[in-house]
């Protein structure tokens, strides 16, 4: 993990690291079996972008949805929202059930596989994917199962957020780095073990942020404060 601290965020493998993160998190978790579902949903997805045009967003979306929701049965856990274990990729793939940014981890990973651009929106209050072209994106909500959103969608989902005075502004659906999705993933963990008062857990888990970015000034104080508070 420390390795990854020093590579570049382009450089980062999104689906290893978050593999580590989650052995790091559950070392009694099967680990190898989740690498090699990785490996296989990597395989089907190669095998899926055959049958694909370049450039057809609509039909790489729906090759997805296929592939994560309907072969694998992936979906958003709205019953257990807050289970720890939605934030635990190693979890979430014995499940098939987890927070949005931990599947939009396994669709990037498929998407990356088959050979198509992607990257997460770190949209208010949800994590949303976008699969680029040329001159376009398309904007999907994987906790939906792959749903494609258009700008109404995306309005009526900031003012769910945010209240309904919220429009779209600029930025909104900006491509977040590698390194920022890992964070936001593991920014799920830190907040619910805070949530509990588990100050030693939040504390680890910071920590093990700052091995992999050890740049961010914001942790490193957070970190400091909970050093603080437990005394």
């Amino acid at each position: 993990m420390d390795a990854a601290g020093q590579l570049p965020g382009d450089e980062l493998d999104l689906g290893e690291t978050a593999l580590l993160l989650a052995r790091i998190d559950a070392p009694q978790a099967d680990w190898q079996a989740a690498r090699a579902h990785l490996s296989e949903l990597a395989r089907a997805a190669v095998s899926l972008a055959q049958d694909i045009e370049p450039g057809d967003l609509a039909a790489q979306a729906a090759g997805l949805a296929g592939l994560l929701t309907a072969r694998f049965g992936y979906a958003g856990d709205s019953e257990h929202y807050d289970d720890l274990a939605n934030a635990n990729l190693i979890r979430v793939i014995e499940r098939r059930r987890g927070l949005p940014v931990a599947l939009g981890i396994l669709w990037l990973h498929a998407a990356q596989a088959a050979g198509w651009v992607g990257h997460g929106i770190d949209f208010p209050g949800h994590f949303l994917i976008a699969l680029e072209g040329a001159r376009t994106q398309a904007v999907l909500d994987v906790f939906a199962g792959g749903e494609s959103l258009d700008a109404r969608d995306l309005r009526a989902m900031l003012k769910r957020f945010e209240g309904p005075k919220a429009e779209l502004r600029p930025g909104l659906l900006a491509p977040m780095p590698t390194r920022a999705v890992l964070l936001r993933l593991q920014n799920n963990i830190k907040s619910r073990r805070l949530a509990a008062a588990d100050l030693h857990g939040a504390l680890a888990c910071a920590q093990d942020m700052l091995r992999f970015a050890p740049d961010e000034a914001a942790l490193w104080r957070e970190t400091a404060l909970l050093h603080q508070r437990l005394d």
